[in-house]
């Protein structure tokens, strides 16, 4: 048997990591400034995490949800307190796309109506009904139906003020899309769908799995503003490798037996690795890292004189729009100068390193995209 071919895939296999540096096969040292899609949130094998998960790998691995497992109430109870969101409950999954599902779900039960507002460029995964609410028809089966979808320009007050009525269940977004090209969604926006959706009963679904646990400089972005979602969907950072999800509902939700269900998510060897990145994201300052850092990284690359035509982003989460396509470039920061990034679309440049990323290293990058560039 062979694998089913569906990645492009580089000839460079990591074998080793730590922090913010990965070495491959032959021995060469790379810099990581992409955490495998924005998932290394703490840095690589960070010790704490490792002794975490180790030790309860030796206890008890896995048992289904239908028992007691404290440290999904432990977990539940650290990311209330470090995000601020105690009042909110969590139901824990396996992934940012089965969040998304399960929210979107939640919010059809709440409503009993099926209208779906999702925006231009959007990605909120590749299971059914979150990829009805994905803006890409080339990963839609004909399953994956989406006339229930109705698709608005992202940013535009007065294209979602229109669109939201008394038959939309609910409203997903991104706080910043970050298929879409890093573009961050603006308070004035994010206000305008709030306001709309408790005029009109519609849950607000905010997509925080790229772009949340701390990787804005605030722990969801959101909170960037005084503006509160119905629900709150994370995923890719929260286990910093490990595969977990979650759903944040607000207080208005009510949960009852066989609402919602799951069969590893939450387990015990995801929960404590959660738990770690929270103690690790706190202890060590890392969302405060994130925003000095990044508006660091930000102010320097826009006082660069040649070949960049925008910087967009928040924090540790940067897209740079070249006015040449980027694919080259990001080509000779790897095969150059040994430096892991990602692409937004034909032009952009993605950067979403771990938030524990040192200034040095950022330099460095800074260095090679110089010489890239000139």
């Amino acid at each position: 048997m062979q694998l089913f071919d569906v990645y492009p895939l580089y000839d460079i296999e990591p074998v080793r990591a730590q922090g913010s540096i990965l070495w491959d096969s032959k021995g060469q040292k790379y810099i990581d400034l992409y955490g495998g899609h924005a998932v290394i949130s703490i840095g690589h094998s960070h010790p704490l995490y490792v002794e975490r998960i180790t030790e309860q790998l030796q206890n008890i691995g896995f048992y289904s949800n239908s028992v007691k497992i404290s440290s999904q109430e432990r977990l539940a109870e650290k990311l209330g307190e470090v995000s601020g969101l105690r009042d909110y409950q969590l139901f824990l999954v396996n992934s940012g796309a089965e969040a998304n599902e399960n929210a979107l779900k939640l919010a059809s039960f709440h409503t009993g109506r099926t209208k779906i507002i999702a925006f231009t460029k959007a990605f909120h995964g590749r299971t059914s009904a979150a990829v009805a609410a994905t803006d890409n028809p080339s990963i839609k089966a004909p399953i994956n139906f989406d006339s229930h979808v109705q698709f608005v320009p992202f940013n535009d007050v007065e294209a979602v003020l229109a669109a939201i009525d008394t038959d939309t269940c609910a409203v997903i977004m991104e706080g910043i899309q970050g298929v879409g090209g890093i573009h961050v969604a603006t308070e004035e926006f994010m206000r305008a769908i709030r306001t709309k959706c408790d005029e009109t009963g519609a849950v607000f679904i905010h997509d925080s799995v790229q772009c949340g646990y701390g990787r804005s400089g605030e722990f969801f972005t959101f909170q960037h503003t005084t503006i509160l979602p119905d629900l709150v969907t994370t995923a890719k950072g929260m286990g910093n490798g490990f595969p977990i999800g979650g759903v944040l509902i607000s207080p208005k939700f009510q949960a009852k037996h066989g609402l919602l269900g799951t069969t590893f998510g939450g387990n015990h060897l995801a929960s404590v690795a959660a738990g770690a990145v929270l103690d690790v994201i706190q202890e060590e300052k890392l969302i405060e890292n994130a925003a000095q850092l990044g508006n660091y990284w930000m102010q320097e690359l826009r006082g660069f004189s040649k070949g960049i035509r925008e910087v967009r982003g928040q924090g540790l989460m940067i897209g740079i729009e070249f006015e040449e396509e980027v694919g080259p470039i990001r080509s000779k920061l790897l095969h150059e100068h040994h430096l892991f990034t990602g692409v937004a679309g034909k032009h952009t440049l993605r950067l979403l390193p771990s938030l524990a990323l040192k200034k040095e290293e950022a330099d460095i990058f800074l260095d090679a995209l110089k010489q890239v560039l000139n």
